[in-house]
């Protein structure tokens, strides 16, 4: 019998040999381990000291931050390093709101990341006034009710670059000269797309957006909040100096070294996550849908790709349950996931399915596969290979496959 690919570097007995969960976390890049290790050994100095010990350490964070810069297209000086994208997230809307005390509105989408959702339902509960705008079911932003829903109060505009479950990627561009021609501030959770697709802050008017290092092969524990120069911003974590005053904390000198050179090997990537990454994404989505019946990719699927990311395929298998799909495919030692890995657990469907019009028996057998560029085309073919068993096997024993009479095919 065939025996499943191994990664190329397997961490252990426990870890998927087939691994196709990189919007919930990638590996660290060898490289960026490297990087790193000094700064877990002889190189310990606190970066805020006088002495050479220390003083050598904040100049390789100063090289990260230019790393990093170059990444986004900013200036370094716009970069601030945090703990993880939803620390940027909040610093980004809570800062933003507390710079603007006499507005009191938040609009953003039905479906972004908890890091944003779960923070402005808080803040609804605070007594902010919060607009979610809803998504077709290609899970696109009406960019005329954006429009009509800014208001006078309106503090900010936070919309996601790219969804983290679908992959449908959004008009930033758009969205932010809209938001600008009011004179209101604008972030965007770019989160999954860094590092994906090319950012450009030089020629994107976004005041404010976050990344996380985990998301493109950095460590976990480091992101990175990008504000614009002249953005008003109140720190959310006051203490010391850190940050020029815009984040007080130690720095975690190791993981922002390991972002620093994560966001040089994406660079070095970009081009590859467009064509050969999207390309087994592709495949695996075509066989699927052929393999498989009753079948469905959710998002934006445009002829030329760019509607979504090039790593990201959400389907749906009616009449099966999500869970059962995944503990399935674990069992094959292939690892994916059924959205947001910040929601695993929950029986409910995804909320970001749910805005776009899945219906209920679609959208509870709804898997997410998410690639990198690691990703080779022997594991592609394994998952093709394994997944019309699995869902026939499962389909045989639910209790739902009785109401798919003939299978229609894949849609």
């Amino acid at each position: 019998m065939r025996q499943a690919p191994k990664l190329n570097n397997p961490a252990g007995p426990f870890i998927p040999l087939v691994y196709l969960d990189n919007n919930a976390t990638t590996r660290v890049a060898p490289e960026v381990v490297d990087a790193m290790l000094p700064f877990l050994t002889e190189r310990y100095g606190n970066p805020s000291s006088i002495h050479a010990f220390g003083g050598d350490v904040k100049r390789d964070i100063d090289r990260a931050r230019e790393r990093v810069a170059a990444l986004l297209g900013a200036e370094p000086s716009e970069i601030i390093f945090t703990s993880c994208g939803t620390e940027s997230d909040n610093t980004a809307i809570r800062g933003t709101l507390q710079a603007y005390p006499e507005k009191r509105h938040i609009l953003t989408s039905k479906v972004e990341h908890p890091a944003v959702r779960s923070l402005c339902r808080q803040l609804a509960k605070e007594g902010y006034r919060v607009t979610e705008l809803p998504v077709d079911r290609a899970g696109k932003l009406d960019l005329d009710l954006l429009a009509r829903s800014i208001a006078d109060d309106t503090a900010i505009v936070s919309i996601m670059y790219a969804n983290n479950e679908t992959g449908v990627v959004f008009p930033i561009d758009e969205v932010a000269r809209i938001a600008k021609a009011r004179g209101v501030v604008v972030h965007t959770d770019a989160v999954q797309a860094a590092g994906k697709i090319p950012i450009d802050l030089r020629n994107l008017p976004v005041d404010l957006l976050a990344i996380s290092g985990h998301k493109l092969h950095a460590p976990k524990g480091v992101g990175v909040l990008y504000v614009r120069k002249g953005t008003r911003l109140v720190p959310w974590l006051v203490g010391g100096h850190q940050e020029r005053g815009r984040r007080g904390g130690t720095e975690n000198v190791a993981s922002i070294v390991g972002l620093g050179r994560a966001a040089e090997l994406a660079m070095a990537s970009i081009e590859e996550e467009r064509t050969r990454v999207r390309a087994l994404r592709d495949r695996l989505e075509a066989e699927i849908l052929a393999r498989c019946s009753d079948t469905r990719v959710n998002g934006d699927r445009d002829p030329d790709g760019a509607g979504r990311l090039p790593n990201t395929t959400s389907i749906s298998f009616e009449y099966v349950e999500g869970e059962a799909i995944l503990l399935m495919l674990d069992r094959e030692g292939i690892g994916a996931s059924s959205g947001s890995a910040c929601t695993s657990g929950s029986l409910e469907p995804s909320h970001v399915l749910r805005a776009m019009g899945v219906p209920f028996s679609a959208a509870h057998g709804s898997i997410r596969f998410s690639l990198s560029r690691y990703t080779t085309d022997e594991e592609i073919d394994y998952v093709i290979e394994k997944m019309p068993g699995i869902i026939e096997r499962l389909r045989a024993i639910s209790p739902f496959g009785g109401a798919r009479g003939v299978a229609s095919g894949a849609r």
